[in-house]
């Protein structure tokens, strides 16, 4: 399933600028990242439409926040993972610390899992409709309407509606600065 709406050719070109402003070959960013060297090649061309868990795992290894390669929307982004819907709404800037607000949809019966986020990354969620279980792999915890949940996003986590009505809620990523 694609991930983003949106030009693929200006992602692409933002990420291999990141990558190259790094140091880093094609061959390192994809192993670092866990995907295939001719799936980053094609998203750095942009000729492939990456899922959101392959951007999540190509920004961790560059340190960044997902938005820095979609670039400053003039409308709203649509991500889709395997089960979740995210739309960036905002993305913020304080002290070199960067905030993506997202409004997130979660259907039921699917789950999601995504990859670690670079050190001291964190989500904080506020759950408006259904009941979402979302965390650490390990230690998930469960929120209903109003509820809200919080953890380090710098391991594997993943996110699960649970029973029959579908999740609506919004999530706030703290990307720390980095060194």
């Amino acid at each position: 399933m694609s991930a983003i709406d949106g030009d693929l050719r200006e992602v692409g070109a933002r990420l291999r600028r990141m990558r190259e402003e790094r140091g880093l070959s094609l061959s390192e960013l994809a192993r670092r990242a866990g995907v295939g060297k001719a799936t980053l090649s094609g998203v750095e061309t942009g000729v492939r439409n990456p899922t959101l868990d392959t951007l999540w795992a190509i920004t961790a290894q560059l340190g960044v926040p997902i938005a820095t390669i979609l670039g400053t929307p003039a409308e709203s982004v649509v991500m889709r993972g395997e089960a979740v819907v995210a739309t960036l709404l905002e993305v913020f800037e304080d002290e070199g610390v960067t905030y993506e607000l997202y409004r997130v949809r979660v259907p039921p019966g699917g789950t999601q899992t995504s990859p670690a986020h670079h050190e001291g990354v964190t989500e904080h969620i506020t759950v408006f409709t259904g009941t979402l279980s979302a965390g650490p792999l390990d230690s998930p915890q469960v929120a209903g309407p109003g509820g809200y949940l919080t953890w380090r996003s710098d391991v594997p986590h993943g996110y699960t509606a649970v029973g029959a009505e579908e999740v609506l809620a919004s999530l706030l990523i703290r990307y720390p600065a980095t060194r």
